[in-house]
């Protein structure tokens, strides 16, 4: 078994491939079949772990373990005491109701932080201030949405600790062997079995983080939109004209002579009157006597109607 400690830097994918050929983590780590448990977002910087072993990766990742991972926080602005209470008692986010977390105000930048590859963009009028902010879930985003939701939007994001491990001198870009002692306190963390626990054997690599997958879906729902009125404007849309495989009553009328489509609607026939028989077959008229004290008057009735 592998166990792998990256500090991964600002801009590197949490994974190996890339279509769109930005850099990720197969530029820094060249050790086969290892695979990251849990992310760090691509622009947020820090330690990972990557690994070949899928009950422990599983585990780790796993919020009901409630593994703690301790992120370096640089905030907009100065955050007060309330805003500090508010994240320690837990924050309501897009994702749902935060955990309790634990926070620190740090009196000045971590010590031992390196420079960023592309500085921190913030506003010369308005200060910035660093955290110390540790929790045990795993929500999407979940560092920035909290300070966001507190009123100090995060400027730049350093993941420094993961349950006992830390930095410890590893520079960006860099990764190392843990230690047995290492390993062996990791799986101490997870060691009881949860109820219903199920490690999935890995058959194919876990799904790829995107940070693009917000765009590309709405780009496909308008590709969808663009598709339906191309459609429309070509006429291939839903036949009209009644019922479903039915004929309109103009084209049934047409199909024969004298119809009701025909434009001149049948008359009535006398009451009594055997008609004029057809070739071979039956007198068209009724053939029965008129009835004592009625009328041998046509009776006037409306044309019937087509079907």
């Amino acid at each position: 078994m592998r166990y792998l400690l990256v500090n991964k830097p600002y801009e590197v994918l949490p994974q190996f491939t890339d279509e769109a050929g930005r850099a990720t983590l197969k530029q820094l780590v060249q050790v086969p079949d290892v695979y990251p448990v849990g992310r760090l977002d691509y622009d947020s910087e820090g330690l990972m772990l990557l690994t070949d072993d899928k009950q422990l990766q599983f585990r780790l990742s796993e919020p009901r373990y409630k593994v703690p991972k301790t992120y370096w926080v640089q905030v907009e602005g100065e955050p007060t005491e309330e805003a500090l209470e508010q994240l320690r008692r837990g924050v309501q986010i897009k994702d749902g109701f935060t955990a309790p977390a634990e926070v620190e105000l740090l009196p000045e930048p971590p010590a031992g932080l390196w420079e960023r590859s592309k500085p921190v963009r913030f506003r010369a009028n308005i200060p910035t201030s660093w955290l110390a902010l540790t929790i045990s879930e795993g929500m999407n985003r979940q560092v920035r949405k909290m300070t966001a939701a507190v009123g100090f939007p995060t400027l730049r994001l350093v993941r420094a600790g993961i349950a006992s491990l830390g930095l410890r001198g590893l520079p960006p870009g860099k990764w190392r062997e843990l230690t047995a002692a290492e390993v062996q306190e990791l799986k101490s963390l997870t060691a009881a079995a949860l109820p219903g626990e199920t490690a999935p054997a890995r058959k194919k690599p876990t799904v790829k983080y995107d940070p693009n997958y917000e765009q590309k879906v709405a780009a496909e729902k308008a590709a969808r939109a663009r598709r339906a009125a191309e459609k429309a404007a070509s006429g291939r849309g839903p036949k009209g004209g009644g019922r479903s495989g039915g004929r309109s009553a103009s084209a049934a009328g047409s199909a024969r002579s004298g119809g009701p489509g025909s434009g001149a609607p049948r008359g009535p026939k006398p009451a009594g009157s055997t008609g004029t028989p057809r070739s071979g077959g039956k007198p068209t008229g009724t053939g029965r006597p008129t009835a004592p004290g009625r009328s041998s008057a046509p009776t006037s009735r409306s044309p019937r109607r087509g079907k």
